[in-house]
């Protein structure tokens, strides 16, 4: 029985043309996905729903093509890092470097289930701050990869890189988004305790 992403690519692709209610079900299950990962991937928040708006026309064009070799949700994620990737390199005009292995690099997990939400935002905020001062180069395919859940291949042929030059950038960039957020914490807890 094929799942409900399967059933309204089949429908959107039969639908007579207007009708979008099936592609826009899509839209809608994968929209706040989206535009996270795109505000996450590029750092441009004021871009970030124009960017994905964009992920989905693109999708929607190239709908009749979706032959049903992944899910919809790693089709979409595909568009979207291509997507992305292009508009840094237009906007940044950024070479990749070289960069192996693999450690992992996110932040302490929450203390408890209790937490108050005030306590969420600040380590959102962190987060935030640490992946703002990365470079493209090791933010984009730290995100791909411990993410989005791209494999090692996947992100390779993303970024049109070699396997051996994506570990080598998710390690540096799992290690420098580590020493990146002991250090923001640190500075949000001193902080916190001089207010």
């Amino acid at each position: 029985m094929p799942d409900q992403d399967e059933e309204l690519i089949q429908r959107a692709k039969q639908s007579p043309e207007g009708d979008l209610r099936a592609f826009e079900a899509l839209v809608r299950k994968y929209q706040r996905h989206i535009v996270a990962n795109c505000r996450q991937i590029t750092r441009d928040p004021n871009n970030a729903e124009d960017l994905a708006q964009e992920v989905f026309v693109k999708a929607f064009f190239a709908l009749q093509s979706f032959e049903g070799r992944s899910t919809v949700r790693h089709w979409l994620q595909t568009i979207k890092v291509n997507h992305c990737l292009n508009y840094l390199k237009k906007k940044h005009k950024a070479n990749l470097v070289d960069l192996e292995d693999e450690d992992t690099w996110r932040p302490p997990a929450h203390r408890s289930g209790t937490e108050k939400g005030v306590e969420l935002l600040a380590e959102r905020q962190i987060i935030e701050r640490v992946l703002d001062a990365m470079s493209p180069n090791l933010r984009v395919p730290l995100i791909l990869r411990d993410m989005d859940d791209f494999s090692y291949e996947e992100v390779g042929q993303l970024l049109g890189i070699g396997l051996s030059a994506v570990k080598m950038r998710i390690k540096r960039a799992r290690q420098e988004f580590r020493e990146r957020y002991e250090l923001e914490s640190q500075v949000s807890r001193h902080t916190q305790v001089r207010l």
